[in-house]
């Protein structure tokens, strides 16, 4: 075994601080052609109780909130009964940052890191959760992010504007995960002040706070349009 491999297995050993997700399944699912994607079928199950179970089972996850929208709340508590970190389900907010609020509200004040993670990325994985947790223990913040593959230019009416570099360029997941008042404070300003935040660190990046980001995974998509969710599932098979 090399110093880096050493590394890792040390890092995996060592306790991290207690550590609360706020899974965000509030989504209105526009571009999902009247599919509910929340409940959205993916293995046999809801594709929402896919990202649920990865957090249960993951050991550096303490307790779980569940963010969905009002309509869905009776059977979001039900399919939540199998999983018993989750501790409660809550409605959502007009807004993703209201409706991330109103997770972390219900938390319980035990937690000093708290992982946000959409419902609708379902194949997040145990070794993703775990070492963005472990960096936000170590930062204060953290985010996975994955290259961006395509030539990413702007638009200037209707024009090519310019050619952006995309070596330095990151597709961010999540989870997204940090200390507790960190992200506390911050989404409360940015609500407060309607500042235009795209996810949950860009809150964080606002207050002049630095973001570590660690390795994300392809697989880790959103589902937001039904081919999304044949992807999905696609990626499930090749698993299997």
């Amino acid at each position: 075994m090399d110093l880096r491999q050493t590394a890792a297995k040390m890092r995996e050993i060592i306790p991290v601080k207690y550590c609360g997700a706020v899974i965000v399944a509030a989504g209105s699912a526009t571009r999902m052609g009247g599919i509910d994607k929340v409940m959205a079928p993916l293995g046999g199950e809801p594709m929402v109780a896919r990202t649920i179970r990865a957090f249960q089972e993951s050991p550096v996850i303490s307790e779980i909130v569940v963010v969905t929208r009002q309509d869905l709340i009776p059977r979001m508590e039900e399919l939540c009964r199998e999983f018993p970190k989750v501790i409660q389900v809550v409605s959502g907010g007009a807004d993703r940052a209201a409706s991330v609020e109103a997770g972390i509200g219900a938390l319980s004040k035990k937690v000093k890191l708290i992982a946000i993670q959409d419902g609708a990325r379902p194949l997040v994985s145990q070794p993703l959760i775990d070492r963005t947790v472990r960096a936000a223990h170590s930062f204060g913040a953290a985010v996975p992010g994955i290259p961006v593959k395509d030539t990413i230019k702007s638009e200037n009416k209707g024009f090519v504007g310019e050619t952006i570099p995309r070596q330095q360029l990151r597709a961010i997941q999540t989870p997204q995960v940090f200390d507790e008042a960190l992200i506390r404070g911050a989404l409360k300003k940015a609500n407060r002040e309607k500042l235009p935040i795209t996810d949950d660190s860009s809150a964080v990046e606002l207050l002049g706070m630095s973001v570590k980001m660690v390795e994300g995974e392809e697989k880790n998509i959103k589902i937001t349009t039904p081919l999304d969710l044949e992807i999905a599932r696609v990626f499930m098979e090749a698993e299997v």
